[in-house]
């Protein structure tokens, strides 16, 4: 229930986000926009590619839950769990643990250790961070940037 909530808000966030920026600049048009409206507009698109990642990783965090709520008599360990690459990992699993920020599937091991499956890619938590970063760099500098002046009449 949880990840249907946040893929709700996380969309309309990205919608919304996209909206302002290219609603914006289709108002003005890029050349006629200044400083400060293209930094905005920048900020916003930046925003909402962050949370289109943001996403994208939800996405597949629900699809990996699915997989183990419908395992039925094959429910342990998990699917998700299971990696082709380390079978012996598998061998010991006791549990398992979601994580939103960033989105992971997390397996509980016997001894203690843990690891993420890779169902959710691993470009989701840096890809989401660094886009979140520009956008709230590219609003800053928009703060900064002092509104433009109107033209003045050029014939006085």
């Amino acid at each position: 229930m949880t990840i249907l909530a946040l893929l709700v808000v996380a969309a309309l966030v990205c919608f919304g986000l996209a909206d302002y920026g290219f609603g914006r600049l289709g108002q003005i048009g890029v050349r006629r926009a200044d400083r400060q409206t293209r930094l905005r507009c920048a900020a916003a698109l930046a925003g909402a590619a962050a949370a289109a990642v943001y996403v994208w990783g939800l996405l597949n965090l629900g699809v990996a839950m699915l997989d183990t709520d419908d395992s039925g008599t094959d429910a342990f360990p998990t699917r998700p769990c299971r990696t082709a690459s380390a079978p012996e990992a598998a061998a010991d699993v006791v549990g398992h643990r979601i994580e939103y920020v960033p989105p992971r599937y997390i397996c509980l091991r016997r001894s203690g250790e843990n690891y993420a499956t890779d169902d959710v890619p691993g470009f989701v938590g840096p890809g989401a961070a660094g886009l979140a970063a520009t956008a709230a760099l590219c609003a800053l500098l928009a703060g900064m940037t002092p509104p433009a002046s109107p033209p003045k009449p050029s014939g006085q």
